[in-house]
Formats: structure tokens, sequence, C-alpha cells
């Protein structure tokens, strides 16, 4: 499974493609860092971004993509542009036909270090060793996307089963109308 992580921002929109599987050994295909000057308009640092993340689909032809879900924020202008740079890898994806996963900060953090409230040196320092990488990738942006890759990527295995559980279980049971309607 190849999967493209993607951490949003305005500023800074981190990407990292990583190859693996659940249980197997993980290799970081490519590892970076789109940027966007602070003193142009939001809507052109947007397409800057877009540009960026579909050039990194071109490259690495991703199977799947996985983005930080934003979450609130003290600082409303910062979760926008987090919010509108997420929007824009998954547009870009879905565009592609790529399927899109959402993952939280908190559920990144507890795959790749073992607990939800580890630190970005935390989260750097694990996706060095699990990557075999001399060094944690800069900035932090960075190495935060390539956690998103490396969660997905061993967390889909179980969410794709549940799913199919689900929807085996939908097809089984007759569906109920509302009382009144028979």
């Amino acid at each position: 499974m190849r999967v493209l992580g993607v951490d949003p921002g305005l500023t800074r929109c981190g990407v990292g493609v990583v190859e693996g599987a659940a249980g197997r050994r993980l290799t970081m295909v490519g590892v970076g860092v789109v940027r966007t000057p602070a003193e142009i308009d939001t809507a052109e640092r947007l397409v800057l971004i877009e540009r960026g993340i579909e050039q990194w689909l071109d490259e690495h032809r991703p199977e799947y993509v996985a983005v930080e879900r934003v979450f609130s924020q003290h600082n409303v202008r910062t979760v926008m542009g987090t919010a509108q740079a997420s929007a824009v890898a998954m547009l870009c994806a879905a565009r592609r036909g790529l399927p899109v996963a959402l993952h939280t900060p908190s559920e990144v953090k507890a795959a790749v270090t073992g607990s939800g409230r580890a630190d970005k040196a935390q989260v750097g320092s694990m996706v060095t060793r699990l990557l075999r990488l001399d060094a944690p990738p800069k900035p932090a942006d960075a190495a935060d996307a390539l956690a998103l890759a490396i969660c997905h990527i061993w967390r889909a295995p179980a969410a794709n089963r549940l799913q199919e559980i689900a929807a085996a279980h939908r097809s089984t049971v007759p569906a109920r109308l509302p009382k009144g309607t028979r």
C-alpha cells in the first residue's frame, strides 16, 4: 500500500509518501513541504498548494491519501487556513478517484508513538525509527505527514474490515419502516 500523508497548513503543508503494509516493513518514498508566502492572497496560496499536491500525486502515484482531520483551535484564522488546505488535498485526491482518510492528531500520535498526547519531538523520533531514517524530517510538518501515512497503513486494514462487516450486516437486516407507514 502506498499512502500520501498530508499535514495541511496554509504556510507549510507537509507531504510524505510511505509504502508498506500492516505488520511489514515501511519505506519512505518521499517527504517534503509545500510552502506558500504569507504576503500573497489566500486564494493564490490555495492554488500553490493545489499545484504542489498535484505534483506529489503525479510523481509518487499513491493508492490512498491520508489527511489530518482539522480540529477546533482557539485561533479561528489558523483553523480556517488549515481547513482550506485540507480541502484542497481532499479535492486533489477525489479528482483522481483516490480514497481519502481523515485521521485526528491524537489518533496519529497514538498509532505512531503509543500515546495520543505525544509531542512533536516524540512523533519525529518514532517516524525516524520506523522508517529507518538518519534524522527526523524537518520541519515538523514533514514528519507529521509521514506519521499520517504510517497511521493509515497500520489502521486501514482494520477500518476496511469493519466497513465490510457493517455493509454485510446492513444487507442482511431488513429495512424497518417508521410506524404508521405500513
